[in-house]
């Protein structure tokens, strides 16, 4: 994993939680760690990895996440075993 990727996980499970991470940046990290995506209607988008299937939603204005969706985003990568915890210990 790219130290960009590295460190953005590190800042998704960060508290307090970070408001001003960008979309885009999140979609490199899910297609870095061969997550499969696909859009739904609106702004959701249907996301597998490490065979965890969950709900993800694209921000509706501007293009950073919320609190709130950054608090799912973490959910979702805790389920699918993609903390920076579990990362390290499966990279080291």
């Amino acid at each position: 994993m790219s130290h960009k990727h590295e460190s953005l996980l590190r800042t998704i499970f960060h508290d307090p939680i970070s408001a001003n991470i960008h979309w885009r940046e999140i979609e490199s990290l899910l297609h870095h760690l061969a997550a499969e995506i696909e859009p739904l209607s609106g702004a959701r988008l249907r996301v597998k990895l490490n065979g965890v299937e969950g709900i993800l939603h694209r921000p509706h204005h501007g293009n950073t996440l919320d609190k709130s969706a950054m608090r799912h985003l973490r959910e979702y990568l805790a389920h699918a075993r993609c903390t920076p915890s579990q990362y390290e210990q499966s990279h080291s």
